[in-house]
C-alpha cells in the first residue's frame, strides 16, 4: 500500500515538474555553460586542466566547443556559445563594435612557432625571421600543410605569407595544402608528408605524433600569440547564461584562474603564460 501511494505520489510531482517545463532532475545539472574555444585549448590539455579547479571552485560545469577561432566567433554570433575563448584579435575586436560582446580581455598569451621536417630541405632551420623562412619555403616549392579552416591560427599564417609578398593561392599548386582541420590533424598531415606547418607551440608540445619534424623557426616577434576572452552579450541573445559566464570570465581572469594557467606543464615546459589586464578592450 505504501509503495503505491509513492508510487502514485512520484508520478504526480513529474507530471507536475513536465507540466512546468521543469525536469524532475533539473537544479544541479543545469548549472553549466558552453565555451567555444580553439582547438589549441582543448588539444594542448589545457582546458583538461584547468575546467575541473573551476567547477570544484564553483560547481559551474564547463562544455567546450573546441573550433578554430572564426567557427567559434560565429557560433557567438548565433548566441550558441555563452562564452568565447580564442585568439585572434582583430576578429575579437569586430565582434565586440558588432555589440556581441561588452568588451574582449587579454587572458594569456604563447607563440607560434614554424615545424617543419628534420632534413629541412627549403633550408630555414635555426632562422628568426619567420617572413624570410616563408619566402624561401615557396622559393623552393617544399610542401606546406596549412590548417585552411579560418582558426586563429590560419588567419595568423595568412597575414605572415601576405607580409612575405607571396600569394599563396595563385603559387600554391602542388606545394601547399589546405587540411580544413584542426592543429593536431594538420601536423599529421604535415608528418606524413614531411611538410612544414605553422604551430602554436601549446599543441605542438602535447603532441604525440612528430616523427621526422621539429621546431625549424621562432622567435620572431610576429609569431606572438595572444588569447582572449568574451562574454556573449545578453542583448543580443537573450537565453545565454550571462551570470555563469560572468563568473567564468571573472575567475579566468582572477589570481587563481590566471595560477592555474601558468601552472600547466608539459615535461617542465609551460604552455601558456598568463597575462590577463585589468580592464577590456
Amino acid at each position: 500500500m505504501h509503495r503505491a501511494f509513492a508510487g502514485r505520489l512520484f508520478g504526480a510531482v513529474l507530471v507536475a515538474g513536465l507540466a512546468a517545463g521543469v525536469p524532475a532532475h533539473a537544479g544541479a545539472q543545469d548549472k553549466f555553460i558552453t565555451v567555444a574555444s580553439t582547438t589549441s585549448t582543448e588539444q594542448s590539455g589545457l582546458f583538461g586542466h584547468i575546467l575541473p579547479l573551476f567547477k570544484a571552485e564553483t560547481g559551474i560545469e564547463v562544455r567546450v566547443v573546441a573550433q578554430g577561432t572564426g567557427q567559434a566567433i560565429e557560433t557567438g554570433r548565433r548566441g550558441d556559445a555563452d562564452v568565447l575563448f580564442v585568439h585572434d584579435k582583430p576578429s575579437e575586436e569586430k565582434f565586440v563594435a558588432e555589440g556581441f560582446a561588452a568588451r574582449r580581455y587579454d587572458v594569456m598569451y604563447n607563440d607560434f612557432v614554424v615545424i617543419g621536417p628534420k632534413a629541412d630541405p627549403a633550408g630555414v632551420k635555426g632562422g628568426k625571421d619567420v617572413t624570410a623562412a616563408l619566402k624561401r619555403i615557396a622559393e623552393t616549392k617544399a610542401p606546406f600543410a596549412s590548417r585552411g579552416d579560418d582558426s586563429g591560427t590560419h588567419k595568423s599564417e595568412q597575414r605572415l605569407w601576405q607580409q612575405a609578398g607571396i600569394d599563396v593561392k595563385a603559387s600554391g599548386a602542388g606545394w601547399y595544402k589546405e587540411t580544413g582541420s584542426g592543429m593536431g590533424p594538420t601536423l599529421n598531415t604535415a608528418a606524413a608528408m614531411g611538410a612544414y606547418a605553422l604551430a602554436d607551440r601549446g599543441t605542438w608540445l602535447s603532441f604525440q605524433n612528430g616523427r621526422d619534424l621539429e621546431i625549424v623557426v621562432e622567435g620572431d616577434r610576429r609569431l606572438f600569440n595572444q588569447y582572449g576572452v568574451m562574454q556573449v552579450s545578453q542583448q543580443k541573445h537573450l537565453h545565454v547564461k550571462a551570470d555563469l559566464g560572468k563568473s567564468f570570465v571573472g575567475w579566468i581572469l582572477s589570481d587563481k584562474g590566471q595560477k592555474a594557467i601558468a601552472s600547466y606543464k608539459i615535461n617542465g615546459e609551460q604552455l601558456f603564460f598568463p597575462n590577463a589586464a585589468k580592464s577590456g578592450s
